[in-house]
């Protein structure tokens, strides 16, 4: 992986912290990073797997960051896990 460019994506924030403890991502190694860490329980699931794969592929050719975005918030879906800002619209209607 070439970490000296990193592969941009629209920012989010994920809750892998715990209830309500959010932590920001601003490129694709964060996601990564976030996949790979401790604080993921869930890696059996087949949405972990695809969003790691679709991370790689981003960071080893250089490819569309947003496919590896799309991919990790399936998978911190599958965990259980809120991502902000793209789960707004569901937390504003169960208000």
């Amino acid at each position: 992986m070439n970490t000296d460019l990193p592969v941009f994506i629209r920012p989010l924030h994920v809750e892998i912290d715990g209830t309500g403890r959010y932590r920001k991502a601003e490129t694709v190694d964060h996601l990564a990073a976030m996949l790979l860490s401790g604080k993921w329980h869930h890696r059996g699931g087949a949405r972990f797997h695809h969003a790691l794969m679709r991370s790689v592929e981003a960071l080893e050719f250089y490819t569309d960051g947003e496919t590896a975005r799309a991919a990790f918030v399936d998978a911190a879906h599958e965990a259980g896990m809120h991502v902000l800002p793209d789960d707004m619209p569901d937390m504003k209607k169960a208000s």
